[in-house]
Protein backbone atom coordinates (compact mmCIF):
# COMPACT_ATOMS: atom_id res chain seq x y z
CA UNK A 1 0.00 0.00 0.00
CA UNK A 2 1.73 3.13 -1.16
CA UNK A 3 1.46 6.64 -2.49
CA UNK A 4 -0.57 6.57 -5.71
CA UNK A 5 0.62 8.52 -8.71
CA UNK A 6 -2.37 10.53 -9.86
CA UNK A 7 -2.48 13.56 -12.03
CA UNK A 8 -4.94 15.86 -13.69
CA UNK A 9 -5.08 14.78 -17.29
CA UNK A 10 -6.21 17.08 -20.05
CA UNK A 11 -6.99 17.08 -23.75
CA UNK A 12 -4.13 17.97 -26.13
CA UNK A 13 -2.74 21.43 -25.51
CA UNK A 14 -3.29 21.35 -21.74
CA UNK A 15 -0.76 20.48 -19.07
CA UNK A 16 -1.53 18.05 -16.26
CA UNK A 17 -0.58 18.66 -12.64
CA UNK A 18 0.74 15.78 -10.55
CA UNK A 19 -1.21 14.82 -7.43
CA UNK A 20 0.08 12.79 -4.50
CA UNK A 21 -2.40 11.25 -2.11
CA UNK A 22 -1.59 10.24 1.44
CA UNK A 23 -0.06 6.89 2.24
CA UNK A 24 -2.61 4.35 3.39
CA UNK A 25 -2.97 4.67 7.13
CA UNK A 26 -2.88 2.08 9.86
CA UNK A 27 -6.13 1.98 11.80
CA UNK A 28 -5.71 3.27 15.38
CA UNK A 29 -8.93 3.17 16.65
CA UNK A 30 -2.31 -32.45 17.08
CA UNK A 31 -0.84 -31.69 13.52
CA UNK A 32 -2.06 -33.01 10.14
CA UNK A 33 0.32 -33.89 7.27
CA UNK A 34 0.72 -31.35 4.47
CA UNK A 35 2.78 -31.15 1.31
CA UNK A 36 5.88 -28.94 0.99
CA UNK A 37 5.23 -25.22 1.20
CA UNK A 38 6.63 -22.02 -0.22
CA UNK A 39 6.81 -18.70 1.60
CA UNK A 40 7.61 -15.50 -0.22
CA UNK A 41 9.81 -16.38 -3.20
CA UNK A 42 10.46 -12.65 -3.75
CA UNK A 43 11.28 -11.16 -7.14
CA UNK A 44 11.03 -14.50 -8.91
CA UNK A 45 8.33 -16.26 -10.81
CA UNK A 46 7.65 -19.65 -9.27
CA UNK A 47 5.59 -22.62 -10.36
CA UNK A 48 4.49 -24.72 -7.40
CA UNK A 49 2.88 -28.07 -8.07
CA UNK A 50 0.32 -27.95 -5.28
CA UNK A 51 -1.26 -31.25 -6.17
CA UNK A 52 -3.03 -34.04 -4.35
CA UNK A 53 -3.10 -37.75 -5.14
CA UNK A 54 -6.85 -37.66 -5.79
CA UNK A 55 -9.44 -35.01 -6.54
CA UNK A 56 -8.82 -31.44 -7.64
CA UNK A 57 -5.78 -29.38 -6.77
CA UNK A 58 -3.91 -26.25 -7.81
CA UNK A 59 -0.97 -25.68 -10.12
CA UNK A 60 0.38 -22.33 -8.94
CA UNK A 61 2.57 -19.59 -10.36
CA UNK A 62 3.60 -16.52 -8.36
CA UNK A 63 5.25 -13.18 -9.03
CA UNK A 64 6.05 -10.28 -6.69
CA UNK A 65 7.28 -6.84 -7.78
CA UNK A 66 8.18 -4.47 -4.92
CA UNK A 67 7.39 -0.76 -5.00
CA UNK A 68 10.26 0.99 -6.85
CA UNK A 69 11.35 2.65 -3.62
CA UNK A 70 11.25 -0.61 -1.62
CA UNK A 71 13.19 -2.99 -3.85
CA UNK A 72 16.12 -3.28 -1.42
CA UNK A 73 13.95 -4.80 1.30
CA UNK A 74 11.68 -6.73 -1.04
CA UNK A 75 8.57 -4.63 -0.50
CA UNK A 76 5.89 -4.96 2.18
CA UNK A 77 3.73 -7.71 0.69
CA UNK A 78 4.02 -11.32 1.83
CA UNK A 79 2.44 -14.49 0.48
CA UNK A 80 2.38 -18.23 0.87
CA UNK A 81 1.69 -21.27 -1.27
CA UNK A 82 1.11 -24.70 0.26
CA UNK A 83 0.23 -28.17 -0.92
CA UNK A 84 -1.93 -28.84 2.12
CA UNK A 85 -5.05 -30.74 1.00
CA UNK A 86 -5.97 -29.39 -2.48
CA UNK A 87 -3.77 -26.33 -2.04
CA UNK A 88 -3.61 -23.11 -0.01
CA UNK A 89 -2.67 -19.64 -1.26
CA UNK A 90 -2.61 -16.36 0.66
CA UNK A 91 -1.45 -12.75 0.33
CA UNK A 92 -0.87 -10.17 3.08
CA UNK A 93 -0.20 -6.51 2.33
CA UNK A 94 1.60 -4.53 5.04
CA UNK A 95 0.06 -1.09 5.66
CA UNK A 96 2.73 1.43 4.69
CA UNK A 97 1.46 4.19 6.98
CA UNK A 98 3.32 2.52 9.85
CA UNK A 99 6.57 3.81 8.36
CA UNK A 100 5.57 7.27 9.57
CA UNK A 101 5.95 5.86 13.10
CA UNK A 102 9.36 4.32 12.32
CA UNK A 103 7.84 0.84 12.05
CA UNK A 104 8.80 -1.46 9.18
CA UNK A 105 5.40 -2.32 7.61
CA UNK A 106 6.74 -5.54 6.11
CA UNK A 107 7.38 -7.19 9.50
CA UNK A 108 3.72 -7.68 10.37
CA UNK A 109 2.68 -9.08 6.98
CA UNK A 110 5.65 -11.45 6.79
CA UNK A 111 5.17 -12.74 10.32
CA UNK A 112 1.44 -13.17 9.74
CA UNK A 113 2.10 -15.32 6.68
CA UNK A 114 4.81 -17.30 8.45
CA UNK A 115 2.42 -18.19 11.25
CA UNK A 116 -0.34 -19.02 8.78
CA UNK A 117 2.05 -21.38 7.02
CA UNK A 118 2.96 -23.16 10.24
CA UNK A 119 -0.68 -23.52 11.30
CA UNK A 120 -2.12 -25.08 8.15
CA UNK A 121 -2.27 -28.57 9.58
CA UNK A 122 -3.48 -27.50 13.01
CA UNK A 123 -6.60 -29.30 14.23
CA UNK A 124 -8.10 -26.07 15.59
CA UNK A 125 -7.75 -24.45 12.19
CA UNK A 126 -9.46 -27.48 10.64
CA UNK A 127 -8.78 -26.25 7.12
CA UNK A 128 -10.96 -23.19 7.74
CA UNK A 129 -9.57 -19.91 6.33
CA UNK A 130 -11.27 -17.73 8.94
CA UNK A 131 -9.85 -19.84 11.77
CA UNK A 132 -6.46 -19.72 10.10
CA UNK A 133 -6.63 -15.92 10.20
CA UNK A 134 -7.65 -16.05 13.84
CA UNK A 135 -4.76 -18.25 14.94
CA UNK A 136 -2.13 -16.57 12.75
CA UNK A 137 -3.20 -13.10 13.90
CA UNK A 138 -3.12 -14.15 17.55
CA UNK A 139 0.41 -15.52 17.12
CA UNK A 140 1.77 -12.39 15.39
CA UNK A 141 3.72 -10.14 17.76
CA UNK A 142 5.13 -7.56 15.33
CA UNK A 143 3.79 -4.02 15.48
CA UNK A 144 1.86 -3.08 12.39
CA UNK A 145 -1.13 -4.19 10.34
CA UNK A 146 -1.99 -5.84 7.05
CA UNK A 147 -4.83 -6.61 4.72
CA UNK A 148 -5.03 -10.30 3.86
CA UNK A 149 -6.80 -12.89 1.72
CA UNK A 150 -6.61 -16.67 2.11
CA UNK A 151 -8.01 -19.39 -0.16
CA UNK A 152 -8.10 -23.12 0.63
CA UNK A 153 -9.07 -25.72 -1.97
CA UNK A 154 -10.76 -28.92 -0.88
CA UNK A 155 -10.16 -31.98 -3.04
CA UNK A 156 -13.87 -32.06 -3.90
CA UNK A 157 -13.54 -28.68 -5.63
CA UNK A 158 -14.80 -26.40 -2.87
CA UNK A 159 -12.68 -23.26 -2.62
CA UNK A 160 -12.97 -21.57 0.77
CA UNK A 161 -11.96 -17.91 0.95
CA UNK A 162 -11.56 -15.39 3.75
CA UNK A 163 -10.47 -11.81 3.19
CA UNK A 164 -9.98 -8.73 5.33
CA UNK A 165 -9.41 -5.45 3.50
CA UNK A 166 -8.47 -4.90 -0.13
CA UNK A 167 -6.36 -7.85 -1.17
CA UNK A 168 -8.49 -9.72 -3.67
CA UNK A 169 -9.30 -12.88 -5.58
CA UNK A 170 -10.96 -13.70 -8.89
CA UNK A 171 -12.10 -17.04 -10.30
CA UNK A 172 -12.00 -17.22 -14.10
CA UNK A 173 -13.86 -19.85 -16.12
CA UNK A 174 -14.12 -19.97 -19.89
CA UNK A 175 -12.85 -16.43 -20.31
CA UNK A 176 -15.26 -14.94 -17.78
CA UNK A 177 -14.95 -13.99 -14.14
CA UNK A 178 -17.45 -16.08 -12.18
CA UNK A 179 -16.45 -14.91 -8.70
CA UNK A 180 -14.84 -11.80 -7.26
CA UNK A 181 -14.11 -10.68 -3.72
CA UNK A 182 -15.03 -7.13 -2.71
CA UNK A 183 -12.75 -4.78 -0.77
CA UNK A 184 -13.64 -3.71 2.77
CA UNK A 185 -12.75 -0.21 3.91
CA UNK A 186 -13.49 2.37 6.58
CA UNK A 187 -13.06 5.15 4.02
CA UNK A 188 -11.12 5.65 0.79
CA UNK A 189 -7.56 4.35 1.13
CA UNK A 190 -8.15 3.05 4.66
CA UNK A 191 -9.04 -0.64 4.28
CA UNK A 192 -10.02 -3.10 6.96
CA UNK A 193 -6.85 -4.62 8.40
CA UNK A 194 -5.62 -7.12 10.93
CA UNK A 195 -3.54 -5.09 13.35
CA UNK A 196 -1.36 -5.20 16.43
CA UNK A 197 -3.67 -2.50 17.82
CA UNK A 198 -6.81 -3.51 19.69
CA UNK A 199 -8.98 -1.20 17.59
CA UNK A 200 -8.16 -3.06 14.38
CA UNK A 201 -10.25 -5.77 12.76
CA UNK A 202 -10.24 -9.44 13.72
CA UNK A 203 -10.98 -12.73 12.00
CA UNK A 204 -14.66 -12.10 12.77
CA UNK A 205 -14.62 -9.19 10.31
CA UNK A 206 -13.39 -11.41 7.48
CA UNK A 207 -15.74 -11.95 4.56
CA UNK A 208 -15.97 -15.70 4.07
CA UNK A 209 -16.96 -17.10 0.67
CA UNK A 210 -17.30 -20.57 -0.83
CA UNK A 211 -16.96 -21.25 -4.54
CA UNK A 212 -17.24 -24.58 -6.34
CA UNK A 213 -14.48 -24.78 -8.93
CA UNK A 214 -13.90 -27.27 -11.73
CA UNK A 215 -10.92 -28.39 -13.80
CA UNK A 216 -9.34 -25.63 -15.90
CA UNK A 217 -10.75 -22.83 -13.73
CA UNK A 218 -8.13 -20.22 -12.87
CA UNK A 219 -7.81 -18.50 -9.51
CA UNK A 220 -6.10 -15.10 -9.50
CA UNK A 221 -5.12 -13.65 -6.13
CA UNK A 222 -3.27 -10.42 -5.46
CA UNK A 223 -2.57 -7.42 -3.31
CA UNK A 224 -4.23 -4.11 -4.10
CA UNK A 225 -1.18 -3.24 -6.20
CA UNK A 226 -2.74 -5.56 -8.78
CA UNK A 227 -6.40 -4.65 -8.58
CA UNK A 228 -5.82 -0.87 -8.25
CA UNK A 229 -3.95 -0.91 -11.56
CA UNK A 230 -5.47 -3.66 -13.70
CA UNK A 231 -9.10 -4.06 -14.73
CA UNK A 232 -10.73 -7.48 -14.55
CA UNK A 233 -11.07 -7.73 -18.33
CA UNK A 234 -7.32 -7.11 -18.67
CA UNK A 235 -6.62 -9.95 -16.26
CA UNK A 236 -8.83 -12.28 -18.29
CA UNK A 237 -7.26 -11.31 -21.62
CA UNK A 238 -3.74 -11.67 -20.22
CA UNK A 239 -4.49 -15.14 -18.85
CA UNK A 240 -5.77 -16.18 -22.27
CA UNK A 241 -2.33 -15.49 -23.76
CA UNK A 242 -0.41 -17.66 -21.33
CA UNK A 243 -1.00 -21.37 -20.75
CA UNK A 244 1.75 -21.64 -18.15
CA UNK A 245 0.77 -20.37 -14.70
CA UNK A 246 4.18 -18.91 -13.90
CA UNK A 247 4.23 -17.01 -17.18
CA UNK A 248 0.68 -15.82 -16.55
CA UNK A 249 1.52 -14.56 -13.06
CA UNK A 250 4.52 -12.64 -14.37
CA UNK A 251 2.57 -11.17 -17.29
CA UNK A 252 -0.25 -9.94 -15.04
CA UNK A 253 2.23 -8.47 -12.55
CA UNK A 254 4.20 -6.78 -15.32
CA UNK A 255 1.01 -5.23 -16.68
CA UNK A 256 0.17 -3.88 -13.22
CA UNK A 257 3.66 -2.43 -12.90
CA UNK A 258 3.39 -0.78 -16.34
CA UNK A 259 0.04 0.79 -15.50
CA UNK A 260 1.18 1.90 -12.04
CA UNK A 261 3.82 4.21 -13.52
CA UNK A 262 1.61 5.62 -16.28
CA UNK A 263 0.39 9.10 -15.34
CA UNK A 264 -2.11 9.22 -18.21
CA UNK A 265 -3.67 5.81 -17.55
CA UNK A 266 -7.21 5.96 -16.23
CA UNK A 267 -6.75 3.21 -13.66
CA UNK A 268 -9.29 1.48 -11.44
CA UNK A 269 -7.75 3.48 -8.59
CA UNK A 270 -8.09 6.88 -10.27
CA UNK A 271 -11.67 6.12 -11.30
CA UNK A 272 -12.53 5.18 -7.72
CA UNK A 273 -10.79 8.31 -6.43
CA UNK A 274 -12.95 10.49 -8.67
CA UNK A 275 -16.13 8.77 -7.54
CA UNK A 276 -15.11 9.62 -3.96
CA UNK A 277 -14.74 13.30 -4.84
CA UNK A 278 -10.94 13.33 -5.11
CA UNK A 279 -10.79 15.15 -8.42
CA UNK A 280 -9.44 18.37 -9.87
CA UNK A 281 -11.08 21.72 -9.10
CA UNK A 282 -14.24 22.62 -10.99
CA UNK A 283 -12.49 25.20 -13.12
CA UNK A 284 -10.03 22.55 -14.33
CA UNK A 285 -12.87 20.19 -15.10
CA UNK A 286 -14.32 22.92 -17.32
CA UNK A 287 -11.07 22.86 -19.28
CA UNK A 288 -11.29 19.12 -19.75
CA UNK A 289 -8.98 17.99 -16.95
CA UNK A 290 -9.58 14.94 -14.80
CA UNK A 291 -7.60 12.97 -12.27
CA UNK A 292 -5.80 10.01 -13.85
CA UNK A 293 -2.82 7.78 -13.24
CA UNK A 294 -1.82 4.42 -11.86
CA UNK A 295 -0.77 3.75 -8.28
CA UNK A 296 2.80 2.82 -7.46
CA UNK A 297 2.73 -0.04 -4.97
CA UNK A 298 4.02 -3.50 -4.18
CA UNK A 299 2.44 -5.93 -6.63
CA UNK A 300 1.85 -9.56 -5.72
CA UNK A 301 0.14 -11.95 -8.14
CA UNK A 302 -0.70 -15.62 -7.58
CA UNK A 303 -2.23 -17.59 -10.44
CA UNK A 304 -3.61 -21.04 -9.61
CA UNK A 305 -5.02 -23.37 -12.23
CA UNK A 306 -7.40 -26.08 -11.07
CA UNK A 307 -6.21 -29.49 -12.25
CA UNK A 308 -7.50 -33.03 -11.85
CA UNK A 309 -5.62 -36.12 -10.66
CA UNK A 310 -4.93 -37.41 -14.17
CA UNK A 311 -3.37 -34.12 -15.28
CA UNK A 312 -1.43 -33.99 -12.02
CA UNK A 313 0.08 -37.45 -12.54
CA UNK A 314 0.83 -36.75 -16.20
CA UNK A 315 2.91 -33.66 -15.36
CA UNK A 316 5.09 -35.32 -12.70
Amino acid sequence: MAIPMLRASAPPGHLGALFHFNVKKPLHLHRLPCSPTELNPVLQTQTDEVRSESGLSLSVGTHLIPHPNKVDKGGEDAFLVSGCNGGVIAVADGVSGWAEQNVDPSLFSKELMAHALSLLGDEEVNYNPRMLLKEAHAATSSVGSATVVVAMLERDGILRIANVGDCGLRVVRGGQIIFSTSPQEHYFDCPYQLSSESVGQTYQDAVVSTVEVIEKDTVVMGSDGLFDNVFDHEIVSTLAKHGDVSEAAKAVADLAREHSADLSYDSPYSIEARTRGLDVPVWKKALGFKLTGGKLDDITVIVGRVVGPQESSDTR
